[in-house]
């Protein structure tokens, strides 16, 4: 008598055969591409934020900006105080200016490239991709 086990064997060593497929991608819809980049800038850009953050906690705990700022001092007879340019508000705020532009720049790479590539598809004919089934 076979176990379920041994039917189970057997049943993995008879070769399936696999489909295989080759399609041609010819056209990329802008306004796909436009969505997809806009949300992965998004997603880009939150993470910006939260690492920023994350770094200017770090240094400040660490009380690497307070030597940084004794370091300055000492070469601007005080007159320079570091914490008073390099705040967290500030910091978040040039954080948050970064990520915008790159929310903006990201968005119109992303069309361009659409534009671009369904450019290149009435020269090249298309990119070729194959799919099998497994």
């Amino acid at each position: 008598m076979s176990t379920v086990a041994d039917k189970l064997a057997r049943k993995s060593s008879s070769k399936t055969s696999a489909k295989q497929v080759r399609l041609r991608l010819v056209y990329v819809d802008f306004w796909s591409a436009v969505k997809l980049s806009f949300l992965a800038a998004v997603a880009l850009a939150i993470v910006t934020v939260v690492a920023v953050f994350l770094v200017f906690m770090v240094l400040q705990t660490t009380g690497l900006l307070t030597q940084l700022d004794s370091l300055l001092g000492s070469f601007t007879d005080g007159s320079f105080v570091l914490t008073d340019v390099v705040g967290l508000p500030q910091v978040m705020a040039f954080a948050a200016i970064v990520a915008i532009l790159n929310l903006i720049v990201l968005t119109v790479l992303g069309a361009v490239v659409a534009g671009i590539y369904n450019l290149m598809v009435k020269v090249t004919g298309g990119l070729l991709v194959g799919f099998t089934s497994n």
